[in-house]
């Protein structure tokens, strides 16, 4: 191919990106599952974009792009892939109760299955009363109308511990979190998601200041299937998982593992090189692509071409940064 024949390949192919990022990543609403599928499967914006989705397509691919065509490409991929369809169901098929000295609470164990995955994509969680209530009141100070006519089961003063009420909660929570995610503007919201996925990354963030890599580990691979389901709209929301992983995989000597999450990583950050987490990533992936063979010339060419264009600052490394992610 020659030069001229290149540049408008690479011209149209460009163009073809920046078409693709203006299409929803949502999973469909009532109304569109009555359309033919193939109207729905990857279907533009008609409404306002939210805040995160205007970030998204600020940061996206344009002209003046450093990709190669072989990154772009894959990019082009990767946005395709995206417009995949994800819905997600809630059941509620236990609880225990929990008894401490001056407490004594009920924790209601979530299942979150993707459809059309027979189990395999499962997650699990357990929360209790309080967590819902919490929940309920952040979401009606931001989604005051759309959360109009969501009702909230109300807390008896006696019988809290019935199997009788204990069922009917069951129910009541798995109807909430279905209704929940049913409105789009709340399951892409923060809040929401923090309350699916917060209390186990908390406890994997502690255990990983604590030096307990292989159970920290253990709970970010379960978190990290449930954040990328969550958040296909905004990939790059994952990078911190995906990086504390890397650490976990680093200091356990493992580091083809800690290659192949850290490369996941840098792929969500490639059009998001201002990213806090770029450069300390950039940096540990030389490192172990060096020990393991591999090619990390590349790498230290967009270390050095990033060094090139900002002033000197102190970067902290990657552990620096997992270490600090939910500190109280």
């Amino acid at each position: 191919m020659d030069q001229d024949s290149h540049c408008i390949a690479e011209r149209e192919l460009l163009e073809a990106v920046s078409r693709i990022t203006t299409f929803s990543t949502t999973s469909p609403s009532d109304e569109e599952q009555n359309q033919p599928k193939a109207e729905i499967s990857c279907q533009v914006r008609k409404e306002n974009p939210e805040k995160d989705d205007l970030q998204d397509s600020n940061a996206s691919l344009s002209p003046n792009s450093s990709m190669t065509t072989k990154e772009l490409q894959e990019y082009w991929r990767n946005e395709k892939r995206q417009c995949r369809q994800v819905k997600l169901l809630f059941e509620i098929p236990s609880t225990r109760i929990v008894e401490h000295r001056l407490s004594k609470y009920v924790m209601y164990k979530i299942i979150i299955l993707q459809t059309g995955s027979f189990d395999s994509n499962k997650s699990i969680i357990e929360r209790r009363y309080s967590d819902f209530e919490k929940l309920h009141r952040n979401l009606l100070e931001e989604f005051s109308e759309e959360m109009e006519d969501v009702t909230f089961p109300k807390k008896s003063l006696t019988g809290n511990f019935t199997e009788e009420i204990i069922n009917e909660r069951k129910l009541a929570f798995k109807d909430y979190l279905r209704l929940l995610y049913s409105m789009k503007y709340i399951r892409r919201s923060k809040k929401f998601i923090d309350f699916l996925t917060r209390l186990e990354l908390q406890e994997a963030y502690g255990c990983l200041r604590g030096g307990h890599y292989t159970k920290a580990l253990e709970i970010l691979l379960e978190v990290i299937g449930l954040q990328e389901r969550l958040t296909r709209g905004n990939p790059v929301s994952i990078v911190p998982t995906l990086c504390a992983i890397v650490v976990c995989h680093k200091d356990m000597e493992n580091p083809a593992s800690a290659f192949e999450y850290g490369e996941k990583a840098l792929s969500r950050l490639r059009v998001h090189t201002s990213h806090r987490y770029y450069i300390p990533l950039l940096d540990t992936m030389i490192t172990l692509a060096y020990e393991l063979g591999k090619d990390f010339l590349s790498l230290q060419e967009k270390l050095e071409e990033w060094k090139a264009k900002k002033d000197p600052i102190r970067v902290f490394t990657l552990k620096e940064l997992a270490v600090r992610e939910y500190v109280q």
